[in-house]
């Protein structure tokens, strides 16, 4: 089993579970940290929600900072693994992270299955979340919101600074993930659906 075979079946599924709602994005490829760190699939609707790849042909070695940079930023999270790497992979991730198992069917295909539903991050920090923003989209929202007043032609840190300290978490919640469903470029290599 390979990585793109967990992503088709994954991706598959999602896309299945999210048919007509038209306020979902599906990307492959979410950067973190400024593309440091990229989330393998990123639901966007009410919320984040990143899923993590790792098949029997990966190794665990990136989970433990794949697991720290998905905290500080998804509303969810949920990881996509081989049999191979399960029982290894629960101890590496927290209680409120998502399972899916991966396995292969008779006929060749693979299926991901519930191992774990997911449940909300309470480890999510609102700096983090600022920094999926653009500059131009952080310096856009502290306009809307009358706070770009002294920062217009500051670097991106401080723009993500002040959205934090003028927004309520929630709000600036909803506003990036308003702001990643209605950016119209992104990198070539990513794929939306």
């Amino acid at each position: 089993m390979r990585d793109i075979d967990v992503r088709t079946a994954l991706l598959r599924d999602l896309r299945a579970a999210h048919a007509g709602e038209s306020d979902t994005l599906i990307l492959d490829e979410l950067g973190l940290e400024h593309g440091d760190v990229r989330v393998d699939v990123a639901v966007v609707n009410g919320e984040l929600h990143g899923y993590e790849l790792k098949s029997d042909r990966d190794t665990l070695e990136r989970l433990p900072r794949q697991v720290t940079a998905y905290s500080a930023v998804l509303d969810k999270a949920t990881l996509v693994v081989g049999r191979k790497h399960l029982e290894k992979a629960l101890v590496l991730i927290p209680e409120w992270w998502g399972v899916l198992a991966a396995t292969t069917r008779d006929d060749g295909t693979v299926a991901v299955e519930v191992h774990r539903a997911p449940r909300p991050n309470p480890e999510q920090q609102p700096l983090s979340v600022a920094r999926l923003l653009w500059r131009d989209e952080a310096l856009r929202l502290l306009e809307d919101i009358g706070a770009a007043a002294g920062v217009r032609s500051k670097p991106r840190p401080v723009l993500y600074e002040r959205l934090t300290a003028s927004l309520p978490h929630d709000q600036l919640k909803n506003r990036v993930r308003l702001a990643l469903k209605s950016r119209t470029r992104w990198r070539s290599d990513e794929r939306r659906t």
